[in-house]
């Protein structure tokens, strides 16, 4: 689906996929990059109209995915598969692999050739060469229980946590700058550039940590927003700094370990204003 944040309206079919999952649109184009675990591919489609220009096959699990500005390509991350994807949205290719060899969460980027990305089983953040298309260190996360979503911002990288906690680390050295409460069940961090602050949204408890990553208050937790249970991720309008979290009820799962099944009908965006 896509909506019109100035009016509201709802496009509710934009484009198609089997588990859908991240959507990057690419500067400078009218290209988005979608993730999709169903049948582990990166879809090229048109920001127009949403039609498929190219699937291009990944490793297992294409998850999440971050623009890289410095090379301009879209890296996806193959959660399962372990293995960062460098696309070039334009060529409509893979442009390289990099292979972490762990499960993976999500990735962040500091625009000067390096990319960092969560190892959800090993607590602890890979640093990545881009051009050499390798792993050259890992860094330890000792806060962190299954860390998930994570940014990077200010020369630092801060990282959210299944067991309630961000981690910030300072993205040259990978020492610990703060280890912060931020609620149970995050599944991302969102990042505003302008602002220089960070937000995450915690779905088991209904809340949204205000993380300034400059300033007199950097590296704490400066405000809790209540939100809505269920809202784990989000982004942000680079323009009104306001935040917008997909959300919904769901259902207990159908057999054990299994995931919960949305209501339908209740989903809906918690919009957090700027202020």
């Amino acid at each position: 689906m896509v909506m019109d944040v100035d009016s509201g309206k709802v496009d509710p079919h934009f484009s198609d996929g089997g588990r859908l999952h991240a959507a990057v649109p690419v500067p400078g184009t009218d290209l988005i990059v979608m993730t999709d675990s169903g049948d582990n591919t990166a879809k090229v489609i048109s920001a127009t109209d949403g039609h498929l220009i190219v699937a291009i096959p990944t490793p297992k699990d294409a998850d999440g995915a971050v623009y890289d500005p410095g090379s301009g390509l879209v890296l996806v991350v193959c959660g399962d598969g372990g293995a960062v994807v460098l696309i070039n949205a334009q060529a409509g290719k893979s442009v390289g692999v990099i292979e972490v060899g762990s499960p993976l969460e999500f990735a962040g980027v500091d625009g000067d050739g390096h990319a960092f990305v969560n190892e959800d089983e090993k607590n602890s953040v890979a640093l990545l060469d881009l051009a050499a298309l390798k792993v050259i260190a890992t860094w330890p996360l000792p806060g962190c229980q299954r860390p998930t979503g994570l940014a990077y911002g200010e020369g630092q990288v801060i990282s959210a946590c299944g067991n309630g906690v961000a981690d910030i680390l300072d993205a040259a050295t990978g020492k610990v700058l703060a280890s912060l409460s931020v609620g149970k069940g995050p599944d991302a961090v969102i990042y505003d550039y302008k602002m220089q602050t960070a937000y995450v949204p915690s779905g088991a408890t209904g809340t949204l940590a205000v993380i300034p990553l400059a300033g007199p208050a950097k590296d704490t937790i400066i405000a809790t927003v209540s939100t809505q249970v269920s809202a784990r991720t989000g982004t942000v309008d680079p323009w009104t700094g306001r935040i917008y979290l997909p959300s919904a009820q769901y259902d207990p799962p159908l057999t054990p370990g299994a995931r919960p099944q949305a209501k339908p009908g209740t989903f809906e965006l918690v919009v957090v204003g700027a202020n």
